[in-house]
């Protein structure tokens, strides 16, 4: 069987998690990044120069770039920091490069897909959108109200209980060459990663959630391995399932993977499951320390199972051992 064509949507941290085990399993990756990134250098160079928040793609380039000297070089090299008190102080040499590069050519796609071919890259990385956008979020205090709190930076480190988020502009364009990956994928994954600011705001972007909806492949999503602090306090993996599917209720999923040992309530997550049309499958995929990170090796050999057919059987049975109807 032929290599999978796979899309991976996300950003930050989660998203590097995916691409680092899906380099493993296939050199067929597209990664479709967040553009709302407004905290750190990224928010700088967006605030300063109207670009494209780069962080995020530059972490995607990153864990696809090749692991030959050459290619480890150019990470590290993007990921470098310059340090002291002047105006380049916390800048990653990265977001710089990737902010002058879509200056000169015009075009974000072609500055990715320039550094990608410096880097090595396995795949490539591209922006879920062409212009910036800002998050906004319904916020559910202790007390029972609700505020609304604007940019990704502050809805992820916000008290109280995330509700629902939505964009500005509110119908934004997509990235033509995303949507087009999309519709040609074979699996399409979302998360892990930030649920509200990383993961749903894909869903926000009307082509790219009418791509996600229409398309021939497979839909697979990767839980968290636990709650983020702020902007998912409290959340149990179920119910990042129902919040996904009461963002986009007309999208219909194949497969969830989730941490054996993350999940307290199996039943209750497999009904969760069920409920958005897939199929539970349980596997060990974070590293052995304690700490919510996933594995790229284990994460690998779980989603080829999956690619592969090995996980997602038709048997009656979910890789937890549980019949379908308990």
């Amino acid at each position: 069987m032929s290599a999978p064509r796979v899309v991976a949507l996300g950003g930050g941290h989660g998203l590097h998690a995916a691409l680092s085990a899906l380099r493993l399993v296939t050199p067929h990756v597209t990664a479709v990044v967040t553009v709302a990134d407004d905290g750190g250098s990224s928010g700088r160079l967006r605030d300063e120069l109207g670009a494209l928040p780069p962080g995020d793609l530059r972490m995607a380039l990153c864990a696809l770039a090749g692991d030959d000297d050459w290619g480890q070089a150019w990470a590290r090299l993007l990921q470098h920091r310059f340090g002291g008190g002047g105006p380049l102080a916390g800048h990653a040499a990265g977001n710089l490069l990737l902010t002058a590069l879509a200056e000169t050519t015009g075009d974000p796609v072609e500055a990715l897909e320039l550094v990608g071919r410096l880097v090595g890259a396995t795949g490539r990385v591209l922006p879920m959108s062409p212009v910036p956008l800002v998050v906004v979020a319904e916020v559910v205090g202790l007390a029972g109200g609700s505020r609304e709190v604007v940019g990704q930076h502050a809805v992820a480190v916000t008290e109280g209980s995330v509700a629902a988020v939505h964009l500005r502009p509110e119908d934004p364009p997509a990235c033509a060459e995303a949507v087009k990956a999309v519709e040609e994928a074979d699996w399409v994954l979302l998360g892990p990663g930030s649920w509200f600011t990383s993961v749903l705001p894909h869903l926000l972007v009307p082509d790219l959630r009418e791509a996600l909806v229409r398309t021939t492949a497979r839909r697979l999503v990767v839980l968290n391995l636990a709650a983020q602090a702020g902007e998912t306090s409290g959340f149990s993996p179920e119910a990042h399932l129902e919040v996904l599917a009461a963002h986009a209720p007309e999208l219909v999923l194949d497969v969830v993977l989730a941490d054996e040992a993350a999940v307290v309530d199996t039943r209750g997550l497999m009904s969760a499951t069920e409920a958005v049309g897939g199929r539970l499958v349980l596997a060990p995929v974070a590293v052995g320390d304690g700490t919510p990170r996933h594995d790229a090796r284990l994460l690998a050999a779980a989603l080829d199972s999956i690619f592969s057919n090995d996980g997602f059987s038709n048997d009656g049975f979910s890789d937890n051992g549980f019949p379908d109807n308990q």
